[in-house]
């Protein structure tokens, strides 16, 4: 049986400097689809669709809202030839009763231990239009490696630096933050995975460079002491959502080789001010994300905290309109109060205004989120700032012989072979 799966194309953030990670949702997938169906896997943001493919079925995978137009189209491409299409991933569950009108299949939920069943009923013709798991997620330990090997590698790089290696150690959070959707599709409840596994899924990857994508590493502290004392060994360079703000824990990060942190930074408070020079004391960079738009930001707050962002150091920023994603509770509160503004998914981009702020217009909130940009990177700074922190890698991968240079001209780092038809 041969299955195409397709990570559609989506819009980068405006001003940010573009560049393509390799897909987590999808590997993570394919290692829970039997071992007889032959995946061909596209990612449309560095590969393009062939018209003329014609697999047994399409899958495609949808992590982002403002993914879901590109991805209802490429379903009418399959469906006009026959060919069956099933969709999954976070934006599909999200998106559940919509979805459900463009496709003729919805997986919804976690994969592992349930899409065994999807083939079963395919191969006896009797393929349902719904499989809803999303309240019976499965048993952590059966999350396998990812299928790498699907990935053509050749196609991440950022001016010749091999893009950083996806993985993650756990599912589930147990904070319930204003605009995030994590409560809805992973649950409530920290789920952390065997850290055997987790180190062995680690020192199976040749890169040395890593992003961590778990929901937060702040939630149980045991845990993470026993994490990080594994990690130690394999000498990985990597990046993650925020860290545990205890020094114990903030040692033993670096010590694993934690490469910078993602740092929310939500006000100018003395809090935040000692988070990032804690962070940056035990060696670790900073890169700030910052949320624009809350309910207590007016016009001046957003500029002193643009200001404050430049002033604490960080090594880089991100900053991004606040969006009402739908099963966030900021969704839900906009809802009530009458302030969506639009629901053209598109634009579900994190740096377009789609709601009403409650201290100034969409319009100034759109030139504010671009004065925020222009000003901590004035002077072409990001690739500055991104070249710092790579120098700041490279020095410690050097010190300990980890350090290596990637070969952009090699198509496959590792794995089997995989069929990624024609790009």
């Amino acid at each position: 049986m041969k299955m195409t799966l397709i990570y559609p194309q989506w819009p980068k953030l405006k001003r940010q400097t573009e560049f393509h990670l390799p897909p987590h949702g999808p590997v993570v997938f394919a290692a829970s689809v039997p071992e007889e169906v032959d995946i061909s896997f596209f990612d449309e943001n560095v590969q393009t669709l062939p018209s003329d493919d014609a697999p047994d079925m399409a899958a495609i995978s949808v992590m982002l809202t403002c993914q879901l137009p590109r991805a209802f189209e490429i379903f009418r491409h399959y469906r006009e030839r026959g060919i069956p299409v099933i969709f999954g991933g976070i934006a599909t569950a999200l998106h559940a009763g919509e979805v459900e009108h463009h496709a003729e299949t919805v997986f919804i939920g976690e994969a592992e231990g349930y899409f065994n069943q999807v083939i079963q009923d395919f191969k006896r013709g009797k393929l349902k239009k719904t499989y809803n798991y999303l309240n019976n997620l499965p048993d952590i330990s059966l999350v396998g490696t990812a299928r790498r090997e699907i990935l053509d590698r050749s196609l991440y790089n950022y001016r010749g630096v091999q893009m950083l290696d996806l993985v993650h150690a756990s599912r589930g959070c147990k904070y319930n933050c204003f605009p995030c959707c994590v409560g809805f599709l992973g649950g409530r409840q920290f789920r952390p995975r065997p850290i055997d596994k987790v180190i062995e899924e680690m020192a199976s990857i040749p890169n040395n460079r890593l992003f961590l994508v778990d929901n937060s590493l702040a939630q149980e502290r045991k845990w993470l002491v026993d994490l990080f004392r594994a990690m130690i060994p394999l000498k990985k360079k990597w990046v993650s959502h925020p860290i545990l703000d205890d020094d114990e824990i903030l040692s033993l990060a670096a010590e694993a080789g934690c490469w910078y942190v993602y740092q929310a930074i939500f006000d100018t408070s003395e809090v935040i001010r000692s988070r990032i020079k804690r962070l940056k004391d035990h060696g670790i960079g900073v890169e700030g994300t910052i949320i624009l738009g809350t309910d207590e930001q007016d016009e001046d707050y957003i500029r002193r905290l643009v200001d404050f962002v430049q002033e604490i150091g960080v090594d880089m920023a991100e900053f991004t309109v606040l969006t009402p994603y739908p099963h966030s509770p900021i969704r839900a509160k906009l809802e009530r109060e009458g302030r969506i503004l639009s629901n053209n998914w598109v634009d579900y981009t994190a740096d377009t205004v789609v709601f009403r702020p409650k201290k100034m217009t969409p319009e100034k909130l759109q030139e504010l989120y671009h004065y925020a940009w222009d000003t901590f990177y004035q002077g072409n700074g990001g690739k500055l700032r991104m070249g710092e922190l790579l120098k700041k890698v490279i020095h410690r991968e050097i010190e300990d012989g980890t350090y290596r240079r990637y070969d952009s001209r090699q198509r496959r780092s590792f794995g089997k072979k995989g069929n990624t038809g024609k790009i």
